[in-house]
């Protein structure tokens, strides 16, 4: 009983010095490679660096203590992340307190529906995802995934269009405009380190030496160079007037924000009271209100791409301050300091005394020391009601992420693993994580591989990565500062190189073309609708069940004839010749509602295009279940054979098939002594029969009757 509530008893009772060993060196290994990892899907999910880490120091000792795999490596990983992000954009701006609000509830809202399936003992219902789905959705986010990091790597800042594809054509155009080199080379720098290392040096954590080389490069060549001045200090007057009026759109749309709000409680509270004619009225109001606030919102993305693509000098003076000009109107007496300045501009009003120039490249900067408060996640009941189906799909694809994971290893190991122990694990994982600040996580390939390397016999090892991350924010954090974006774009983009598999859309249409077909039209659908990534595994379940209606509708029928062996074959595919008297028909699958009549039309199909037919013979080994609608059919195609003056006989049914018979009646109108066991045993019979019959007449008995009986 204990071990079942506390999987960890399992191996706890044998651990040992050496055990002890192995896992210490294992957990300090994944710990090097999850602390920088962890940092970068953070940004990937809309949310500061340093959320990653405090998705990392919880999340792997619980899932490593409650689940059922000893070497599975929980924590951030890209296609959640990207997921995460796609879920609450439509709610908050990214990296805003109410965005990341949004996230932890998300954590725990995820966490509950697994921790749920794994309770009921319901595992199997990500049998629904199907491998085609799978593949479509994994190969479009890969794709997504490392597009979505090109403007870091490039060093530009563009805002999130409605589709992926307009927003990397924003990117473009940005990189276009102006790319930031030192950011680029610092980029291309990392990717050619964990290249290198991989190759070269495989012993080295790839990720860890391009953090250190690179942060360390960053902080002595000064990488990050930016400066807060007043509006003041630029030297142009257009300049201070767009930021003006890019201040005033943005108030704009706050105060048309708030009565949004407003009406839209004024709205459920009429509705509520039954008052239709002042609902309709608000409704009005509303949707005037909506264009209002998307006009001033195109505006208000038209002046900060302006701000963003002005380029500038800065000239300092003789009182140490600096002032800027635009790039090419700097008087010619003055000399600048030969750096290209930026404004940074987000979706925030620009601070008339505080305004930030960048002069270099993007880092990580300041990260809070110390863990996170421990609290319950903010419950907001809108909230909650949008991002349930967003939660589901987090859930399970998820858990196929971490189950596939530990299955893999489990094969190496020999390990057993429980799935709903599984689900279990990642549950309490991504609920507890949220009390810690987390935002949904799950089973990571890349890390769970160096693990299972590193030599991790148990789930300490993953309590021991937990240690080295609360120790990073403790103590470390500050050694991050310099740390450039662009190289956490590159490891983020190394990661999710691994997930292009293109060979798998062709293996999949080899083996049946319609789950090659779902594969790209799932994958295409992603790419498509991205951000909207649930559209993608949502078209794609919806073909998944349609296929699988129409083959449940449609069973295999085939015409059995006997072969020169004793055996029965499908006369289509062997070839075989079939008799013009007698018809075994083989029906596979369940004989329910949905394809009842489709047994019944080839039946009547049969007899319609056979003058001579004189026995049918249904070969019931196929037919594991009978429901009412098809004993209905059943019986409607016996009388229909007997009204002809054609016999009926059932051959092959298991137990299952003839109780339903006899409970319909259906066995007195076959008659007990048209039941046989086999085909063979069904024509022996029947041409014994017609051997009788044509003695009589001195006829001789058709060779293809004698071939098939």
């Amino acid at each position: 009983m204990l071990a079942n509530l506390f999987p960890f008893m399992n191996w706890i009772k044998d651990y040992n010095t050496e055990t002890l060993r192995s896992d210490t060196i294992a957990g300090l290994t994944v710990a090097l490679v999850l602390i920088p990892q962890s940092m970068a899907y953070a940004q990937l999910a809309g949310l500061p660096a340093y959320y990653g880490l405090y998705a990392s120091f919880l999340t792997p000792l619980i899932a490593a203590l409650f689940g059922s795999s000893r070497q599975l490596a929980t924590g951030p990983v890209a296609v959640v992340s990207l997921m995460t992000a796609a879920s609450l954009e439509p709610l908050a701006t990214m990296g805003s307190e109410g965005y990341i609000a949004y996230a932890i509830l998300l954590a725990l809202m995820v966490g509950g529906f697994q921790f749920l399936l794994g309770i009921l003992r319901l595992g199997l219902v990500v049998n629904f995802l199907s491998h085609p789905v799978i593949n479509g959705f994994t190969n479009a986010a890969a794709i997504i995934i490392a597009t979505s990091q090109v403007s870091k790597l490039a060093g530009v800042s563009v805002d999130k269009a409605s589709h992926h594809y307009e927003t990397l054509i924003r990117v473009a155009q940005g990189a276009f405009n102006y790319t930031h080199l030192p950011t680029l080379a610092m980029g291309l720098l990392a990717f050619a380190i964990m290249i290198g290392c991989k190759r070269f040096i495989p012993k080295i954590p790839n990720v860890l030496a391009a953090v250190l080389i690179t942060t360390c490069l960053s902080w002595a060549i000064g990488f990050n160079h930016d400066a807060t001045i007043p509006v003041s200090s630029i030297e142009s007057s257009r300049v201070q007037s767009t930021i003006a009026v890019f201040n005033g759109t943005l108030a704009s749309a706050e105060k048309l924000a708030m009565q949004r709000t407003g009406l839209s409680k004024e709205l459920s509270a009429a509705n509520a009271m039954g008052e239709s004619l002042r609902a309709l009225n608000i409704q009005h109001e509303l949707s005037t209100i909506e264009l209002r606030l998307a006009g001033v919102k195109d505006q208000s993305h038209q002046l900060r791409t302006s701000l963003r693509n002005m380029l500038f000098s800065g000239v300092e003076q003789s009182d140490g301050t600096m002032a800027f000009y635009l790039k090419n109107g700097t008087p010619p007496a003055m000399h600048t300091d030969g750096r290209t300045w930026r404004l940074r501009v987000s979706n925030t009003q620009v601070s008339s005394t505080a305004l930030t120039m960048m002069g270099g490249g993007a880092v990580v900067g300041t990260i809070p020391s110390g863990l996170p408060t421990i609290a319950a996640p903010t419950f907001d009941l809108s909230a909650v009601l949008h991002l349930i189906p967003f939660a589901v799909i987090i859930s399970l694809l998820g858990f196929m992420e971490a189950i596939s994971i530990a299955k893999a290893m489990a094969a190496k190991t020999g390990q057993r693993i429980d799935p709903d122990q599984e689900l279990i694990g990642q549950g309490l994982a991504n609920m507890i994580g949220a009390f810690g600040r987390s935002y949904p996580v799950s089973g990571s390939f890349s890390r769970s591989a160096v693990n299972l390397q590193a030599g991790a016999v148990t789930g300490m090892s993953s309590v021991f990565a937990s240690i080295m991350v609360v120790l990073t924010l403790q103590f470390c954090t500050p050694l991050l500062y310099h740390l450039p974006q662009a190289v956490l774009a590159a490891i983020i983009m190394m990661a999710v190189f691994g997930l292009l598999n293109v060979s798998s859309f062709v293996h999949a249409w080899k083996i049946k073309w319609y789950d090659g077909a779902i594969s790209v039209i799932s994958f295409i659908t992603t790419l498509a609708y991205a951000p909207h990534l649930d559209k993608g595994i949502m078209l794609g379940v919806a073909l998944s069940l349609g296929m699988f209606l129409y083959k449940s509708m449609r069973p295999n029928v085939s015409f059995l004839s006997r072969s020169q062996t004793p055996s029965h074959r499908d006369t289509t595919l062997t070839g075989l010749e079939n008799c013009k008297n007698i018809s075994v028909i083989q029906f596979e699958g369940p004989l329910f509602f949905a394809n009842a009549s489709f047994l019944e039309d080839i039946v009547t199909e049969k007899i319609s295009e056979n003058d001579s037919l004189k026995h049918i013979v249904l070969s019931a080994g196929g037919i594991n279940d009978v429901d009412c609608s098809g004993a209905e059919a059943l019986e409607l195609i016996i009388e229909k054979v007997q009204a002809k003056n054609i016999e009926f006989s059932i051959c092959s049914a298991n137990k299952t098939v003839l109780a339903v018979l006899q409970k319909a009646h259906l066995l007195e109108k076959i008659g007990t002594d048209h039941i046989y066991a086999t085909a063979e045993e069904a024509l022996r019979n029947d041409c014994r029969v017609t051997r009788a019959a044509k003695e009589t007449t001195d006829g001789p008995l058709p060779a293809a009757c004698l071939r098939a009986s």
